[in-house]
């Protein structure tokens, strides 16, 4: 048998560097291991339905008693690992702030940019700390240069901090919005690609994109879009906010030139993390929401000068990163998809029960959306928080009414089952 690092080194759960930052490895990392090498030569589909392993990864977090969070989509909780580090992080900067914020925690910047650029692929010269995405995308809506008549093409279905901020440029400065319209969930990428090309006109300068559709877990082809909207020479913006650490992909596969997460969705890092990449070409035109230094014009570190901020916070992102590696992408987004299409399949059939996602996995990743017949979405929500104790949330916006569900790597399939037997009871009521 392969000893341990010669095993995870072969599985590609971890690099050397990340496995032997610790001499000390913490308990949920040994527990993690060890199943790991019980599932042998599983591939990560093998390994979505396994609940031995499963079982192992939601240990590591503080799980509520009688509760089920079924909301991931908005904001997930960080392992127990990551919060013990913030508030260690924050114990030891309150003892003397003006010493250990600014020359202790603010030191790990640099090294926590070039960890967050390997995960991302990108150059860490790209990538930027904010604190969600909303931040991070906003600094592009308002960064470009653009004149009256230039033309923006974005969709109705993205998300409304984005839409309200490119109307509020519309409104100041003559731009034109154009807005496509997607009747969701839809399984033709090229169907897709085509309701943004139609709208590219001579003046069209910007699109954006939103990789994975808040709403109904909608995955659009990010890339097709980009590579269309490139023969044009066109500026391409990409809110990655439930894509980052859900899908197994790299920025740089988008052919996008910029892109806005949060890390406290599926990274499973503290609230009010995030990062914005620039290609490094576009840096020096893309003004900073906050005022920068002349010597920092050509430089992505413009985009963070913020102030003061809780550098505790982001310190803790590298442990969320160690752990997002110790399960690995491929497996994450295995178990996601599992578990979304577990509970979809179970209700598929049901009578008044209709669902509004796709069971594809290229067409979606852990949301889905359902709705009962003759019922609105805040009746189910507050049938299950009632009598299951299960937290999810109901969207009603344009189109779309339904009611939210979100499952992270810690739900287990009898929680699910919950939430199944629930569905079931409300729509017979």
């Amino acid at each position: 048998m392969n000893n341990r690092r010669s095993f995870i080194n072969k599985l590609g759960v971890l690099s050397a560097a990340a496995i032997t930052s610790n001499i000390f490895q913490p308990a949920f990392s040994k527990n993690i291991l060890r199943e790991l090498e019980k599932a042998g030569g599983k591939t990560a589909l093998e390994l979505a339905g396994d609940e031995t392993f499963w079982y192992t990864v939601q240990q590591s977090y503080s799980n509520p008693t009688n509760f089920i969070n079924l909301n991931n989509g908005g904001v997930s909780p960080a392992p127990r690992i990551v919060a013990d580090a913030m508030k260690m992080n924050y114990d030891q900067c309150n003892q003397a702030p003006s010493y250990f914020m600014w020359r202790i925690l603010d030191v790990g910047r640099e090294p926590l940019r070039r960890k967050l650029a390997r995960v991302a692929g990108c150059d860490k010269e790209e990538l930027a700390m904010q604190r969600n995405a909303s931040e991070a995308l906003e600094t592009v809506i308002f960064g470009l240069d653009l004149k009256a008549g230039d033309e923006v093409v974005l969709c109705k279905k993205d998300y409304p901090n984005m839409m309200n901020s490119w109307k509020q440029r519309e409104k100041r400065e003559g731009i034109k919005l154009v807005w496509i319209d997607l009747a969701l969930p839809m399984e033709d990428e090229a169907a897709i690609v085509k309701k943004y090309t139609d709208a590219f006109t001579s003046k069209t300068k910007v699109v954006h994109i939103t990789h994975l559709i808040n709403w109904t877990g909608q995955k659009m082809p990010v890339r097709k879009i980009a590579d269309e909207a490139k023969k044009r020479n066109l500026e391409v913006i990409v809110d990655g906010a439930h894509s980052f650490a859900h899908f197994d992909f790299k920025i740089q596969d988008l052919n996008c030139d910029y892109f806005g997460t949060s890390l406290h969705k599926w990274l499973g890092a503290p609230v009010g993390t995030g990062f914005l990449y620039v290609r490094k070409e576009k840096i020096k035109k893309l003004w900073p929401l906050f005022g920068c230094a002349e010597t920092q014009e050509n430089d992505i570190r413009k985009y963070e000068n913020l102030g003061t901020r809780p550098f505790f916070i982001e310190q803790a992102i590298d442990k969320a990163i160690d752990f997002h590696e110790m399960i690995g992408i491929s497996r994450k987004e295995e178990r996601l998809v599992f578990l979304k299409n577990y509970w979809m399949e179970k209700v598929k059939d049901i009578p008044k029960v209709k669902l509004h996602t796709s069971f594809k996995k290229e067409f979606g990743g852990a949301i889905g959306l359902v709705s009962i017949e003759g019922k609105k979405p805040v009746e189910l929500e507050a049938f299950l928080l009632n009598n299951y104790r299960i937290h999810t949330v109901s969207v009603v916006y344009e189109d779309i009414s339904g009611l939210r569900i979100t499952p992270n790597v810690y739900t287990s399939i009898a929680q699910l089952d919950m939430l199944v037997e629930g569905i079931i009871k409300f729509s017979s009521t």
